[in-house]
């Protein structure tokens, strides 16, 4: 059975009809990229800091982002949140923050998202396993309020490094603030799908696609999901 008579059953597990068909659009990367602006925040973490953790190996960085304090999430989770998944991955997956499910296992995307994540990895042929999953923040912001600026500048060596020993072929950023703070653009998500853009200084591709807790909460959303992931992969066929 070919991957073209497979993609029926596929869309069934993201719970999509699969009699809806819409053309896929690829917009210009140049016409829509900007550059956004962000104040200079937590200046504690020093380039000695950030370079230091550049040179963590696995287990020392796991161990690090364990005991983190460097912002104030630390007094009010549970556990830090991470990652997940194939250190040797093509696939990164990149989401914002843990919920209040994640902060109490200790995994990102568990719960409904999680499980929708599942079944957006088994519509391009994939399994949890076989891909890395992690998000721009380690802890879980109280009430699953926005990650604040401080908080993002505080985690981001950590992903970095995770980027970097991973070496993905493909990042694909799940939601806005995903893509806002990997990309270090400021535009709706609906603006930036389809466009191929790079990991700034790593010259990986990134897609954006919706995150999958607002697939649920709007279901009319998850085609356009789809689409994305079908765009992501050949973006990576392109690569290998």
């Amino acid at each position: 059975m070919t991957t073209r008579q497979r993609q029926p059953q596929f869309l069934r597990a993201m719970g999509i009809d699969v009699w809806v068909r819409r053309k896929h659009r690829v917009r210009d990367k140049a016409s829509e990229t900007s550059v956004a602006s962000r104040a200079s925040v937590a200046p504690e973490f020093s380039a000695a800091a950030s370079a230091a953790v550049a040179q963590m190996d696995w287990e020392t960085l796991r161990a690090t982002v364990a005991t983190c304090v460097r912002c104030s999430l630390h007094k009010t989770r549970t556990q830090t949140v991470f990652g997940v998944g194939a250190l040797t991955a093509d696939w990164l997956l990149v989401g914002e923050a843990p919920g209040v499910d994640e902060d109490r296992k200790g995994e990102p995307f568990v719960g409904r998202a999680g499980q929708l994540l599942n079944n957006m990895l088994f519509a391009m042929g994939l399994k949890r396993e076989d891909v890395y999953i992690a998000n721009i923040l380690k802890c879980w912001p109280p009430k699953n309020r926005d990650p604040r600026p401080e908080e993002v500048i505080s985690c981001e060596p950590y992903l970095k490094r995770q980027i970097q020993l991973i070496q993905p072929k493909i990042i694909l950023a799940l939601g806005r603030v995903a893509a806002h703070n990997l990309l270090k653009v400021d535009m709706p998500v609906g603006r930036m799908r389809g466009i191929r853009y790079e990991y700034l200084g790593f010259g990986i591709p990134v897609v954006v696609t919706y995150h999958p807790a607002y697939l649920l909460r709007s279901p009319r959303e998850k085609l356009k999901a789809w689409q994305d992931l079908q765009f992501a992969k050949s973006v990576l066929e392109s690569v290998a």
